[in-house]
């Protein structure tokens, strides 16, 4: 078995051959960044370069730490370890792995009862030995395995963003608005209200009665080329959208050695080749320190061969400092000079921060002390820069990752299978590259003068209700295109025997269009009952019954998600079970509404997943906070082994998930590869 293990890995580790840059030394010609995304030698026929590539790696394979890359041979001032899986580390770069109580072999994930640990300057059972490689030079490592662009010294200010001076000039939206006829797409944010019945009694009254505001944002053009051509460059068209400053913050730490950092460096070269000249990068790698690997540039020609030079430098090394990763994510943001409409941070850890967090004596942890301050905004100012989190695997802090995320205004996603990572960051970029709405705010009114505000229900969004509560707003913020947000406002009905109709709230929205830098003011018409003299059985709105379905599957979510932290597995099942026979009584249920169907089976996938303590750590507690995630933001996010089925994801979101799955491990053999050598298959799951 363990022949075939490592004869899979070998392969793999072929199949996943990222793009190296070459030195001086090197013959042949460089290859393009797309090779990274590309594999670089097919079995079916094996090109030469590629058959003399897997001799390499078969050959250097046991003369190379697999944490650093570097070599490892007697004489060059590394002390060496074996360990009992028979794997072999410098003893620095182990010593440092496991110095945070990491007892497993970052290459075949193996447990080890034996691990090595350094303890002052000397090695503890060969102190003649330690002092010797102490006084030894030690060799730089080459820069075939370190790029340039790692080997830089970070500045004190990263004020070095690559300037937005060469940009095209946007097209401006005011050019077209008197021809909106001639074309098939809308413009500009719509505004939707549906009151819970059409007509209540003029003698009654009613203390908790329903208003659903329901907004689309506008639909892209680019994102209408798309769905016409599956081809189109992901470049097309940049004026159409607003270009982004995105930040990935990326764990390299030594549990993410071998396949884990190999599609990482897939999915990351997915990410570079799907942003355009006018977007821009940033990538920070974290383990027990943080840095920058390469500043916030363009994603031109040359900025993506920069980029890409930069994530193939990656080596899994050491503990898990995400406080520290942010606290660099977040300094790159804040100290450019120049700032894109859009911006945002990716996260990914697969493991337990070993820092900031582990070892408190707070019976809650204070997951705050992770974020910096610049990332989320006060009660006023909304949120400044989101983190969308992504948990990978099942030795990850889902918990840690889901409190960054909605402490920022970012979503949470649960990569469970390791093929799947690429798809998730598709999915996530898809909606930040088509981005057009920004800083919306939505502000309600009531009209009657005896009208009161009961609650908004909002999910994550921050609102609020003023004192009188006569009015109330929601902090919105960013919107992508096609994206639709749902709000419930409870609201008194008085009774009012002298009108045939009474007139409940009206809705305002204020929003910044990131292509013309334009406050766009929109508002609905005054959201009225009629009031007959006697009501008849008035057909409940399905469009109401269906978001509410959603806002209290949400809240059975929150609620078995607690119980099951406090050991109470049973209850928290039982939450979810007389939840689903409620949720299949409702009027949009009966109707097998599309929604209210996914929220059935996703309620009980999560049953499943609490069916004992042990699938509930492993896999639960991060399938339930991904998707109460995505319901309290109304936003898609990557759940167990999928991005698919997701009420929430839009077109462009797709779109660039179909991109993915193109170029995403192309043979057949290549997936069957991956399958067989996925680390988590031993991980207990539901049934």
């Amino acid at each position: 078995m363990g022949s075939k293990w490592r004869k899979a890995k070998l392969a793999l580790g072929v199949k996943l051959c990222v793009y190296v840059p070459r030195t001086g030394d090197d013959d042949g010609d460089s290859p393009s960044g797309a090779s990274l995304l590309s594999p670089l030698v097919s079995p079916e026929t094996p090109s030469p370069r590629g058959s003399r590539l897997l001799k390499s790696v078969s050959r250097t394979s046991k003369k190379t730490c697999s944490i650093c890359l570097a070599t490892m041979k007697c004489g060059d001032g590394h002390a060496i370890f074996t360990a009992e899986c028979s794997h072999s580390f410098h003893f620095q770069c182990i010593a440092s792995n496991v110095k945070h109580i990491n007892q497993i072999c970052p290459v075949c994930r193996a447990k080890w009862k034996e691990i090595p640990l350094q303890r002052g300057p000397v090695l503890s059972q060969n102190n003649a030995l330690m002092t010797v490689i102490r006084r030894a030079p030690t060799r730089s490592i080459s820069n075939r395995h370190v790029s340039p662009v790692f080997q830089a010294l970070e500045p004190a200010v990263f004020d070095d963003d690559e300037s937005l001076d060469h940009q095209p000039e946007l097209v401006s939206r005011n050019s077209s608005k008197t021809n909106t006829a001639d074309n098939d797409f809308q413009r500009t944010t719509k505004i939707q209200t549906y009151p819970e019945v059409p007509a209540v009694s003029r003698c009654n009254s009613y203390d908790d009665f329903t208003v659903l505001i329901h907004l689309e944002a506008p639909v892209s053009i680019s994102g209408l080329n798309l769905n016409r051509n599956e081809t189109t460059s992901p470049q097309i068209s940049q004026t159409t959208r607003a270009p982004v400053d995105l930040v990935t913050v990326l764990d390299n730490s030594g549990s993410m050695a071998g396949t884990k950092l190999a599609l990482l460096k897939r999915a990351m070269g997915f990410v570079i080749q799907n942003l355009g000249p006018n977007d821009r990068l940033s990538v920070i790698a974290f383990s027990s320190t943080a840095r920058r690997l390469f500043p916030l540039h363009r994603m031109s020609e040359t900025g993506r061969q920069q980029a890409l030079q930069a994530v193939n430098s990656l080596a899994a090394n050491g503990g898990t400092n995400i406080a520290e990763g942010l606290r660099k994510g977040a300094k790159v943001m804040e100290d450019r000079k120049e700032n894109n409409p859009v911006a945002s941070i990716i996260l990914l850890s697969d493991g337990q921060d070993t820092y900031t967090v582990t070892g408190s004596n707070q019976k809650e942890p204070n997951y705050k002390l992770l974020i910096p301050l610049a990332i989320h905004g006060n009660d006023n100012a909304g949120f400044k820069i989101p983190v969308h989190a992504f948990g990978f695997g099942t030795d990850h802090d889902a918990s840690l990752m889901h409190s960054i995320s909605e402490i920022s205004g970012g979503t949470f996603s649960f990569i469970e299978a390791e093929d799947v990572m690429q798809d998730a960051f598709a999915q996530c970029i898809g909606g930040l590259l088509s981005v057009v709405v920004k800083e919306l705010q939505v502000y309600i009114e009531c009209v009657h003068p005896s009208l009161c505000i009961g609650s908004l229900r909002a999910g994550s969004y921050p609102n609020r209700v003023m004192t009188d509560r006569r009015m109330g707003s929601i902090n919105v913020g960013d919107l992508y295109a096609d994206e639709e947000r749902d709000f419930l406002v409870s609201v008194n009905v008085p009774v009012d025997i002298s009108s045939n109709k009474t007139s409940l709230i009206k809705v305002r929205c204020v929003y910044n269009d990131p292509l013309t830098k334009e406050t766009v003011t929109l508002s609905s018409e005054e959201v009225g009952i009629k009031r007959p003299e006697i009501a008849g059985q008035e057909m409940k709105s399905m469009e109401v019954d269906r978001q509410r379905n959603r806002v209290q599957a949400a809240e059975a979510m929150a609620q078995a998600q607690s119980a099951a932290e406090q050991g109470d597995l049973t209850g928290a099942v039982s939450i979810l079970e007389s939840f689903r026979n409620k949720l299949s009584e409702t009027v949009s249920a009966k109707s097998y509404d599309r929604l209210c169907v996914g929220l059935d089976a996703e309620l009980k996938e999560m049953q499943e997943r609490m069916a004992s303590r042990h699938v509930y750590e492993a896999s639960g507690r991060a399938y339930i906070l991904s998707g109460l995630s995505s319901h309290s933001w109304q936003r898609a996010t990557a759940r167990g082994d999928s991005t698919d089925g997701s009420s929430y994801q839009t077109p462009s979101m797709t779109n660039m998930v179909n991109r993915s799955r193109v170029t995403l491990l192309g043979s057949p053999s290549t997936q069957r590869l991956v399958g067989a050598a996925q680390p988590f298959a031993s991980q207990p799951k539901p049934r």
